[in-house]
């Protein structure tokens, strides 16, 4: 007999976690599939928050926490000099957060723990059968589950992506990158440290408990992923990139990749969806991998609750590979472009880097975007002046904020005279000073607004967004 579940959500990564503890919060069944047995590894590639990212933990009350235990950076160096000012950011958070991801693991998952999120651990799934109601979940080291919906955040080799038949396409980029977690005898002056030979990059990140994570490659080191790696390799790596090694000593770990550049063509397969690395994987510049999943997560976990809950068609579900596939597409792009630029050795192509450098310090316009994007503060789900576009941080009368507003998980209507809906208690509703009526979306994007409305064209624009009325003689309806 097969347990049963709203979600199944197989990973326990970042994406994973945050989707989980979301959709636990809203009230829907989820269990969570990890083949890895319990316990968090602090062997992780991941190593910071982006402003968008972190205003998403803001609006589910984390974000504050997670900047305690991580180290704010407000300049980020690329390549010629280059640097992008992250103070001039629009935002709470005009930084990016230095932190590992087993630090943004850990939260996380206490988050949805506490919601009441089911976790199996050791237990790897090998097949998915899907029909009209759900799909069933079998594998290893577990009881066959059933449930409405899977999502498969289960990484580059995802189980899920090859259950559904999805290919993978893309190639590698770079390969023999290696990693290490070293103690230093010198502190560099940097929070972060970075630098390019062409033939030779390395960068150099603290942990915060005395280790520091070494990522580095050199041209003539292009060799598997399993050929065998010593600190002796990594030290001549970064005294290649760096002109010093900074004394590092005591390895914790050591490890080889190669970085990929691939992208699944569809979000979606039925009732499966993908979202963070086993939906799209790209090269580490910008540090972006981790950033872009848990927004993928951000994105997938209202519309599953809002459909779960009886709130909504699921033909909402389909906008999730509409909206997000695109943004995965513009970081892959942007990432390999990056990375391209600090392997460039040849004469013509280091010059075209200069002359980038050069045009993006001296074109506000440029250098604008080039932050926005990194950060993900600049992606738009909408074609319109507005709809679709990031909402910000709005101040509230009651000297609270939009972001505090959306902590319940549900929509926040801004209007510019008092507006009181009992009747839709998944709506949070505020009087601002604004020119315009703003409908807010559960993830912090403008899904309609309009200028002085009616109240006929506001019911419908309620109705269309957030669902119909619930009488109380009614309660919503659970389809697990």
């Amino acid at each position: 007999m097969a347990g049963t579940t709203g979600v199944a959500v197989v990973g326990c990564g970042p994406t994973g976690l945050l989707l989980a503890g979301d959709l636990a919060e809203a009230g829907v069944p989820v269990t969570v599939l990890e083949k890895r047995p319990p316990g968090i590894s602090n062997l992780t590639r991941a190593f910071a928050l982006h402003a968008r990212t972190l205003e998403q933990l803001d609006m589910r009350g984390l974000a504050d926490e997670l900047e305690s235990l991580g180290h704010p950076m407000t300049r980020l160096g690329l390549f010629d000099g280059l640097t992008l000012d992250l103070s001039e950011l629009p935002t709470r958070f005009p930084h990016v957060l230095v932190i590992p991801q087993y630090e943004v693991e850990r939260v996380l998952e206490r988050r949805a723990r506490e919601a009441g999120a089911e976790f199996r651990h050791e237990a790897e799934v090998t097949e998915l059968t899907q029909d009209a109601s759900g799909v069933t979940v079998l594998g290893r080291g577990m009881e066959p589950l059933r449930a409405s919906y899977v999502v498969g955040a289960d990484g580059m080799r995802s189980a899920v992506r090859e259950a559904v038949g999805l290919p993978f396409p893309g190639r590698s980029v770079i390969r023999s990158v290696v990693l290490a977690d070293v103690r230093l005898s010198e502190e560099p002056p940097d929070l972060l440290t970075a630098g390019t030979t062409g033939d030779a990059f390395a960068l150099l990140i603290p942990f915060g408990d005395g280790y520091h994570r070494v990522v580095g490659w050199h041209r003539s080191h292009d060799v598997p992923d399993d050929a065998p790696l010593d600190l002796a390799e990594i030290r001549d790596i970064v005294r290649a990139a760096l002109g010093r090694d900074h004394g590092m000593h005591d390895p914790r770990w050591l490890s080889r990749f190669h970085s990929d550049e691939r992208q699944v063509p569809t979000y979606r397969a039925g009732r499966v969806f993908l979202a963070g690395d086993a939906a799209h994987v790209h090269s580490p510049a910008g540090g972006q991998g981790m950033n872009t999943g848990l927004q993928d997560a951000a994105n997938l976990s209202w519309k599953l609750a809002a459909v779960l809950n009886g709130r909504a068609d699921a033909s909402l579900l389909d906008t999730y590979d509409t909206e997000r596939r695109p943004v995965g597409r513009t970081v892959l792009h942007s990432s390999g472009t990056l990375i391209r630029l600090a392997m460039a050795n040849r004469p013509w192509t280091r010059a075209l880097r200069s002359l980038l450098a050069t045009l993006a310090a001296h074109a506000p316009a440029l250098r604008r975007k080039a932050l926005h994007q990194v950060t993900g503060l600049g992606y738009s789900y909408g074609p319109g002046p507005l709809t679709g576009k990031r909402a910000p941080d709005i101040p509230l009368p009651g000297n609270t904020r939009l972001y505090e507003a959306l902590r319940p998980g549900g929509f926040v209507l801004l209007t510019q005279t008092p507006y009181r809906d009992a009747d839709r208690p998944h709506l949070t509703t505020s009087a601002w000073t604004g020119p315009r009526t703003l409908l807010i979306r559960p993830d912090g994007h403008i899904a309609w607004t309009a200028k002085s409305p009616s109240p006929t064209e506001l019911e419908q624009a309620l109705v269309k967004h957030v669902g119909p009325p619930v009488r109380p003689t009614h309660s919503p309806v659970n389809s697990y």
